[in-house]
């Protein structure tokens, strides 16, 4: 049974910890690849160059949000098809190990499924902006 008194707690150490991944993994994008390389990653994977550039600012600017509470349901619904895609995009050929060389597909869709059950679980304690549900 979920605990009431609790629950808005656990929502809200998910989503900062989420977050501030997200923004970490969209800052390592930006200074250490930059957008060029960036772009060229995705490039070599087949995608458009574009779509790596929204997928670093989508990480910033969505880690923010889901950091202060700012729209966490669809912040975390709509990572979840993102992390899918660079399960099956970039990891999906190196196995399942996060270990493998390149890296395997049990991290990103672990974090997934994080994402799906911060979508169902909501906002949490502490959000900036919640969204209401009708």
């Amino acid at each position: 049974m979920t605990d009431p008194r609790t629950a808005p707690y656990a929502a809200l150490l998910l989503r900062v910890t989420t977050g501030a991944l997200f923004v970490a993994h969209g800052l390592t994008k930006l200074l250490v690849f930059t957008p060029a390389g960036t772009a060229g990653f995705f490039e070599s994977l087949g995608l458009p160059g574009w779509l790596g550039i929204a997928t670093m600012a989508f990480e910033i600017v969505g880690g923010i949000a889901l950091i202060l509470g700012v729209a966490t349901r669809a912040v975390a619904a709509v990572s979840v098809p993102v992390l899918l895609g660079a399960a099956i995009t970039a990891h999906w050929p190196n196995g399942f190990g996060w270990s493998n060389e390149g890296g395997g597909w049990e991290y990103p869709v672990m974090w997934a499924a994080v994402m799906a059950a911060l979508a169902l679980l909501g906002d949490g304690a502490h959000a900036l902006l919640p969204l209401k549900r009708r």
